[in-house]
């Protein structure tokens, strides 16, 4: 700019020594370069803005970013326990299943108690929090319509349909054991299946009249009925398990890949 301001002096001062033409023609050159490095600065100001800018929601996005993957790993751990739980629960509810069609309950009285972790609720919470925070943010246009937002609706699609199937069959547990609450006394069953033997056998009660309890207890139909549903419904929630895992991992690796592991 100094450059431009000291020849524009000289084109003043050599003004009355020139013609009017040449002299509106050395100004008017110096005009152009003048206008020229204004725009050009403005143009480098704006890129620089633009840079900074870009590189604030980058550090924003990987921000929302990082707390899904968080999220998503929490989730999968909490997966993986419940996934245990309900193989194990599955596992003797069929075997009671055979046990019942064989017509051997008699046989195997504690393997029919065993199955009543089919009347626990059990179901799988996941944090959506990050998930959430990121749709109602400026950024989630960022990844709109990439393999990552396919990929969290498809996560968040499968975690929804496990809430219902979960919901369906927690309430009819839950139906089904206040009913058995209402109709049948399980102090001893209770008794039997938290307290050790040789703590009963000390109290006035006789390790018969328990088993006998048992037996009662586990031939009501409400509780065969609950049995008999978790054998075949534990199918359909563990298969949306390992979709749910398969799609979380797949989250977290393009996540990785693709957003925080970027120089």
């Amino acid at each position: 700019m100094k450059i431009f301001r000291k020849k524009r002096s000289e084109i003043v001062q050599d003004s009355t020594k020139e013609s009017s033409s040449f002299n509106t023609d050395k100004y008017l050159k110096y005009a152009i370069g003048e206008i020229f490095l204004v725009v050009v600065g403005i143009l480098i100001a704006l890129q620089i803005n633009n840079w900074n800018q870009s590189s604030k929601d980058k550090k924003a996005l990987q921000e929302y970013l990082a707390k899904i993957k968080v999220h998503t790993n929490e989730d999968l751990i909490m997966l993986d326990s419940l996934t245990v739980l309900r193989e194990g629960t599955q596992n003797v509810c069929k075997m009671t299943r055979k046990s019942i069609l064989n017509k051997t309950e008699d046989q195997n009285n504690m393997l029919l108690m065993g199955a009543g972790f089919a009347l626990f609720d059990f179901r799988f919470a996941s944090n959506s929090g990050g998930y959430n925070a990121l749709i109602n943010s400026d950024y989630f246009g960022k990844i709109n319509n990439t393999k990552l937002d396919s990929l969290l609706s498809r996560y968040h699609r499968i975690v929804d349909e496990i809430a219902q199937n979960e919901e369906s069959y927690n309430s009819y547990i839950n139906s089904q054991e206040n009913y058995i609450s209402t109709t049948f006394d399980r102090s001893l069953v209770l008794a039997l299946s938290f307290m050790d033997k040789d703590s009963l056998s000390m109290m006035a009660t006789p390790m018969s009249e328990y088993y006998k309890e048992v037996a009662a207890y586990t031939s009501l139909p409400a509780y065969r009925n609950v049995i008999g549903l978790a054998a075949f419904q534990f199918d359909l929630i563990l298969a949306q398990y390992d979709q749910l895992n398969e799609v979380g991992q797949n989250v977290i690796a393009e996540i990785n890949d693709n957003y925080l592991n970027q120089n």
